[in-house]
């Protein structure tokens, strides 16, 4: 089984982030060239399950995987934003896989460097769903995939998910979390350490790469690139039922730069794909 997640919708950057994207030619941002180059990654990857962030025009995309044997689901963003998430997967997921069940978890977390609180309560409340999930349907698999708006090692959200655990006031947002903020992020009142039930581990983390397109824990260098930023925000989690079998590597950091930004010619969106195989894991065998 794999699972490939693809971000994000670069129509909806181009109109509201028009700075970020002042190298890039203008036919690199159209709608139906995204379209196109997007199909084109996807079909080469030969993936069971997709996962997008900032869909702006899902029926489109939905019209567009159907032909290539897809079902998808789709959220839209809370209050007067024009995006949410969507899950596709292949309409024969389910005999490929037999009788095995897996939660699936698709995020976008807040941007906002200022709002810690939120960002973490975003990811707390997608664990705790998950997890009951996994619970509900008798301790099964779980999958995480998203783009966290956060980079490896030193943010809070890749230490709460690889840990399990987080003390908030450790990772102050502006060095103070005020009382709501504190309530925000764990939930609530006068808690200041996290928790969730998920053991969980990264994908990339799990599979060996080398220093041009991965960092020193394993992650991969870069998987969006524009004027303002060259890192990654992208992930794939599983638990621990669940073994990485292999990785798409990501592009090496020279070759980004020499592109002056994504899209480029190549790439039709400002994110890289993250692409894992997984396998289910039965008492130490892999199946």
């Amino acid at each position: 089984m794999k699972i490939i997640l693809c971000l994000p919708h670069i129509y909806y950057f181009e109109q509201f982030h028009p700075d970020l994207y002042s190298n890039i030619p203008h036919s690199f941002l159209e709608w139906e060239r995204w379209k196109r180059l997007i199909l084109e990654e996807i079909n080469n990857y030969n993936a069971s399950i997709l996962c997008f962030q900032e869909v702006v025009h899902f029926n489109d995309l939905d019209d567009l995987f159907q032909n290539s044997g897809f079902k998808g689901v789709y959220k839209a963003r809370t209050g007067e934003a024009l995006d949410g998430c969507a899950v596709f997967w292949k309409d024969n997921l389910a005999p490929s896989t037999g009788k095995r069940r897996f939660v699936v978890g698709n995020i976008h977390v807040l941007f906002n460097p200022n709002r810690g609180d939120i960002k973490l309560g975003q990811v707390r409340l997608l664990l705790d769903k998950a997890y009951k999930l996994s619970q509900e349907w008798g301790d099964i698999p779980v999958i995480i995939a998203g783009d966290l708006n956060s980079v490896p090692q030193v943010c809070a959200i890749y230490k709460f998910l690889s840990s399990s655990k987080l003390d908030i006031q450790l990772h102050d947002r502006r060095k103070i979390w005020s009382v709501e903020e504190l309530r925000l992020a764990s939930g609530e009142e006068g808690v200041t350490r996290l928790q969730h039930q998920l053991k969980l581990c990264s994908a990339y983390s799990g599979v060996p790469g080398n220093h041009r397109t991965r960092d020193d824990i394993g992650e991969p260098l870069a998987t969006s690139y524009h004027s303002k930023f060259m890192g990654t925000v992208d992930y794939i989690w599983h638990s621990e039922d669940l073994i990485p079998v292999r990785v798409l590597e990501t592009l090496p950091i020279d070759t980004l730069r020499r592109s002056r930004g994504l899209p480029s010619e190549k790439w039709g969106s400002d994110h890289l794909a993250v692409v894992c195989e997984v396998a289910f894991a039965n008492n130490g065998n892999v199946s």
